[in-house]
């Protein structure tokens, strides 16, 4: 037999290949996972890209990579097991489920395309950086220190007789002294802050009182009472704080990117509020977010409300919290 046609057969093997790697099988038409296989459950492939987007999503660093693979791929095999039998007793199809993946698909898909549109945003440039620096001293050249100390209770032990007591007591061990002989429980603690922890508003209102003043925050369910031990100066140079200041910008250069995108979405869309219920509550939230904190320090027997929430996110944020 002569051997010439084995040529095309290696060539229609070979296009067999590729139709394989794009996607399709050589028989059966069942679509096929993109990468050298690894393991097969039940026919079903785990391959090299599954596992290497594993390794990924597990940071997992290079003296690690060949134990956590090992690791990796025994988890790839248990989720396809797990997957094999909730398609076989149809838990895929469960409305709860279908809706899940919904909404995890939506999100991925908006926020790959978040992803790209804001993408490019630049880096903040290097006089970009020390023209914010020099403009907000109170976070870097006059940075202050609060020392405090906490009394902690549940806000549903916070009643009269209590800010009767504190308005009463000359420091925080008199109102520990009440708590024991009430009988409320409650837990001690210490923390240090400084203004560029803080939202400019809380930051002002603790500059303004003396030291041993006591005063209260409500944090949901819990109750701090407070004494302010001392108050001292805690700058901080350009160079300790330029990689703080340039991450806090970009991040807030993104995050303008990305509003901007949608108002320009929702100035182009035609969008309707259907029932009473989808009402959209922007005024109601713009009042709230609106309302001025009181000038002067908070009395013992009043709460000092916590600081609007875009000034502390932004005080988190801007990541000179890590200079303490």
């Amino acid at each position: 037999m002569s051997s010439k046609p084995a040529m095309p057969m290696r060539l229609l093997c070979a296009a067999m290949v590729l139709l394989a790697v794009a996607g399709l099988s050589a028989c059966g038409n069942k679509e096929k996972k993109p990468g050298q296989a690894l393991a097969s459950v039940n026919g079903e492939e785990i391959t090299v890209f599954q596992l290497n987007e594993e390794m990924q999503r597990a940071n997992v660093q290079a003296p690690q990579q060949e134990a956590a693979s090992k690791q990796l791929l025994e988890s790839l095999i248990d989720r396809q097991l797990l997957q094999n039998e909730a398609v076989k007793d149809k838990t895929d199809r469960d409305p709860k489920v279908v809706q899940a993946i919904e909404r995890a698909k939506a999100l991925i898909v908006a926020q790959a395309y978040m992803q790209k549109r804001v993408g490019t945003v630049a880096r903040p440039t290097k006089q970009e950086v020390e023209e914010y620096f020099h403009k907000n001293p109170q976070f870097f050249t006059e940075r202050k220190q609060f020392d405090m100390r906490e009394l902690v209770i549940a806000s549903a032990d916070m009643n009269d007789k209590l800010k009767a007591a504190m308005d009463a007591a000359k420091t925080l061990d008199d109102v520990a002294a009440w708590l024991d002989a009430n009988k409320v429980k409650y837990a001690r603690t210490q923390l240090s802050r400084t203004s560029s922890d803080l939202a400019p508003e809380l930051s002002a209102k603790l500059l303004s009182m003396p030291k041993g003043q006591l005063f209260i925050i409500r944090e949901g369910d819990r109750t701090l009472l407070i004494s302010l031990a001392n108050i001292s100066d805690n700058p901080v140079t350009l160079a300790q704080a330029e990689p703080q200041i340039e991450q806090f910008m970009f991040n807030k250069k993104n995050k303008d990117a990305a509003d901007a995108e949608l108002k320009r979405l929702r100035a182009a869309a035609k969008i309707e509020y259907l029932g009473k219920d989808g009402a959209p509550a922007a005024a109601s939230a713009a009042a709230s977010s609106a309302a001025p904190a009181p000038a002067s320090a908070p009395a013992p027997e009043a709460a000092a409300q916590p600081a609007p929430a875009q000034s502390s996110s932004e005080a988190n944020d801007r990541g000179v919290a890590g200079l303490k």
